[in-house]
């Protein structure tokens, strides 16, 4: 059983990734985000500068909007979704907080894969996005000491 795993696990091609690279996420019609791959952190997390929650249809539904170029307040993309779920995140620092949870795809060289994100307000973080390890497993290998192996963004210089 264990050979056979191994086996199958060998034969499943994987894609090299830097610690940091241009996604996609379709449906929140953002064309193009620079995200942190963040190893350390279960969920993706996306920044959203307001959070609205509302009911549609007697779902839980939240409005919000992406600021999704780094150091950049002037555009502005409007997204709604779905609430999955409501969870308790730590970050980094040790504080805690509530974030609302959504289910998303997220378009990555090519290959569509739906993601659980976590919305929170990362203004002065210096990545609009991390890429979490559930978004990450079974699909990639991280190298840590390399960047946007997958290709920069095609319509801005690629920069730090």
């Amino acid at each position: 059983m264990a050979d056979e795993s191994i086996a199958r696990q060998a034969s499943v091609q994987k894609t090299l990734i830097g610690w940091r690279e241009w996604v996609a996420l379709p449906d929140l019609a953002i064309p193009q985000i620079k995200a942190k791959v963040d190893t350390g952190a279960k969920t993706s997390a996306l920044h959203a500068f307001y959070v609205k929650r509302f009911e549609r249809d007697g779902v839980s539904w939240v409005k919000f909007g992406v600021h999704p170029l780094q150091a950049s307040v002037g555009q502005v993309i409007e997204c709604e979704a779905r609430v999955k779920d409501v969870r308790r995140v730590t970050d980094s620092g040790g504080h805690a907080e509530m974030r609302p949870v959504i289910e998303t795809s997220l378009l990555v060289q090519g290959e569509v894969r739906v993601i659980e994100l976590t919305l929170t307000d990362r203004e002065n973080m210096m990545f609009r996005m991390l890429l979490g390890r559930n978004a990450l497993k079974r699909r990639f290998v991280v190298d840590s000491g390399k960047s946007f192996l997958l290709g920069g963004n095609k319509n801005r210089p690629v920069s730090v």
